[in-house]
């Protein structure tokens, strides 16, 4: 008998006893979706047990599911509580319960725990696009599907300008939280138009060309990653700028030499960077998020604009040397970082644009913890 076969079966078996121990979910309404991945999918409308393929999918949680969006969690990937602790602990705080979720590992190596998502009575798995390659190869979806766990997937990174909206709305119709998904995208739509509306009348030879240094410092031997036009950068385009990476390559991004980056000397770097100090101690990265100060967001940019060579770049000299929360580039918030982009592109024609009232207006119309710390900084003059 194969190891398919072997585990198959032993799915089943346990689906089966699942079934059996949750018996009045048979009352429950079954819905037929498109998922962000154009599959057709039978699932549980309003489900009391999910799977969160990435732990950072509690921003969009936390969106619909106002008063718990750990609820129905019964098992994540531990990612947002390694990279992002900051965020970790200000959930935490307000929902102390979420300690005792599951944690799986990745749902696309053989350290997940199958036994244990299926043994919880999972009704679905929510999964990000990006991992839809990783996720067919490794037959997850199909030892799912075997034992009458739905998969979605949804998109806040591939291609999140296209797929935002319709990965809130796809959110909401499961979660049977449709309100609070239709009020979120109107916010959303609202504060990217006030970008679209003005972008359109910005000459080509008027837009500056941008380096993004994906997760700037957090491994101080290397560099440099960056976006194609994808992701930050597609919102660097989208903002009013010429994104350097995109002329580099044509899909989500990779690696480039220093050496390259010097030669152009591009008008505008913004680097990305997040509280990795827990995960990378050895890190220089700039620790934004909701513990961050000023203070240390200086010191950070500081240091990075020293390293060798940097300060003979033309955005250095010219106060144009800026870094950015890197949880934005997976994130329905990601309109935030559009609008610094844009102000920091673009100061005079979008001097009326306040990012922060924005993030501001996010956490008290939309999420159930308040707004604090650093999240976007530039090289103060002089620096």
């Amino acid at each position: 008998m194969s190891l398919m076969k072997v585990t198959r079966g032993f799915c089943l078996a346990l689906a089966a006893s699942a079934v059996f121990a949750s018996a009045p979910s048979a009352l429950a309404e079954t819905i037929t979706v498109t998922d962000i991945a154009g599959r057709t999918v039978e699932v549980e409308k309003d489900p009391s047990a999910i799977v969160l393929g990435e732990g950072r999918m509690i921003y969009s949680l936390a969106l619909l599911d106002r008063d718990n969006p750990f609820e129905r969690v019964v098992g994540w990937k531990d990612d947002m509580i390694l990279y992002d602790p900051d965020a970790w602990r200000k959930y935490e705080e307000v929902f102390p319960g979420a300690n005792d979720i599951q944690r799986l590992g990745s749902p696309y190596s053989d350290e997940w725990n199958l036994e244990a998502v299926i043994s919880s009575g999972t009704e679905v798995v929510f999964m990000n696009l990006g991992n839809l390659l990783k996720a067919q190869e490794s037959g997850i979806i199909e030892k799912l599907e075997a034992a009458g766990v739905a998969t979605i997937f949804v998109d806040f990174r591939q291609d999140p300008t296209q797929n935002t909206v319709p990965s809130i709305q796809l959110l909401g119709r499961i979660l049977d939280e449709r309100d609070n998904a239709d009020a979120f995208t109107d916010f959303y739509n609202a504060q990217m138009k006030r970008i679209y509306a003005k972008v359109d009348r910005i000459p080509v030879e008027d837009r500056p060309v941008v380096f993004i240094e994906r997760a700037a410092g957090y491994n101080p031997n290397k560099c440099c990653g960056t976006f194609g036009s994808a992701n930050l950068g597609r919102l660097v385009e989208l903002a009013g700028g010429l994104n350097w990476g995109s002329r580099k390559f044509p899909g989500f991004g990779g690696n480039v030499s220093l050496e390259a980056v010097f030669a152009d000397d591009p008008a505008v770097i913004i680097g990305t960077g997040a509280n990795w100090a827990e995960a990378n101690p050895e890190t220089t990265a700039v620790l934004f998020g909701y513990e961050a100060t000023e203070e240390a967001v200086q010191q950070r940019l500081s240091a990075l604009a020293e390293r060798e060579g940097w300060p003979e770049l033309q955005a250095v000299k010219n106060g144009r040397f800026h870094s950015i929360y890197h949880q934005f580039y997976n994130s329905p918030y990601h309109f935030v970082a559009m609008q610094a982009f844009a102000k920091w592109l673009h100061p005079d024609l979008f001097e009326d644009l306040d990012p922060d009232a924005t993030m501001h207006e996010l956490h008290e119309r939309f999420l159930p913890i308040g707004y604090s710390g650093v999240f976007w900084g530039s090289l103060n003059k002089g620096s």
